[in-house]
């Protein structure tokens, strides 16, 4: 039997650019479709928070950006999800999440409800998981993982703690995504692949061979390009990682509804 339905909660999205812009678009989408099934939102999205003082107190796409990131300790009912980071330093996420030092039960996990989890996969609390993506079977997320839209995971994939999949991105089986890791937008990694931590993949690239810890990767078939921008670096060598062939599964989340 399953147990009672999970209450609404109460949640901050931490940052107000264009990635906490969609998962706030996720909140309100699966807010929606709760409605229209007669059920309870699983989220009742309270606000932005950002650092940036020029947007405290006006509204993005609807939703007021309440002040900066402190205000998660000001409001210690809430939950919190982060969702920073880009290309251009995509180890930002880390880094905010370590500057905040909640602890992992304060992070919540958005799923838009076009999403498809399968029974058999874990997804790490603060991960959101944005419109059309899969997972097939037996996938394990980390925490604070970024599943942009139609991304496809297949089985007994493995993401790391702070990845990011962007948009189109298809994972093989068996797959083994590092720490950290970028994967760039309609990227293609063959089964049983590496990708290291803090690496970067570069939009539409093939990837048939391991990518390498720490280091930008990119074209058909993926190629080293250089080395990973200092912040990933910073951030790999804070994990030890720097000739990591080991894969953090120990550092994975548990489900979060």
């Amino acid at each position: 039997m399953s147990g009672p339905p999970p209450r609404t909660e109460d949640l901050l999205i931490v940052g107000a650019g264009g990635f906490a812009r969609e998962t706030a678009q996720a909140v309100r989408d699966a807010a929606a479709s709760a409605a229209a099934s007669g059920r309870a939102p699983r989220w009742r999205l309270l606000g932005h928070l950002d650092d940036d003082p020029g947007l405290h107190g006006r509204e993005v796409d609807g939703v007021p950006v309440l002040g900066g990131g402190h205000l998660v300790h000001e409001l210690p009912a809430a939950r919190v999800v982060v969702c920073v980071g880009s290309p251009r330093d995509y180890a930002v996420r880390a880094r905010l999440v370590r500057r905040l030092g909640l602890p992992g039960s304060r992070y919540a996990t958005v799923v838009h409800p076009t999403a498809v989890v399968s029974g058999s996969s874990l997804l790490g609390a603060g991960s959101v998981l944005l419109a059309h993506c899969v997972l097939t079977a037996a996938v394990r997320l980390g925490s604070h993982v970024a599943v942009m839209p139609h991304v496809v995971l297949t089985h007994d994939d493995r993401v790391g703690d702070f990845a990011t999949l962007a948009s189109g991105v298809r994972l093989g089986g068996g797959v083994r995504l590092g720490r950290g890791a970028y994967v760039g937008a309609g990227a293609l990694v063959r089964e049983g692949t590496s990708v290291g931590a803090w690496s970067l993949t570069g939009m539409g690239s093939t990837v048939l061979a391991d990518v390498p810890p720490g280091e930008v990767w990119a074209g058909s078939p993926a190629r080293r390009l250089r080395a990973a921008g200092g912040p990933a670096l910073d951030e790999l060598r804070a994990d030890g990682e720097e000739t990591a062939g080991r894969w953090p599964d120990t550092r994975m989340g548990s489900t979060v509804a």
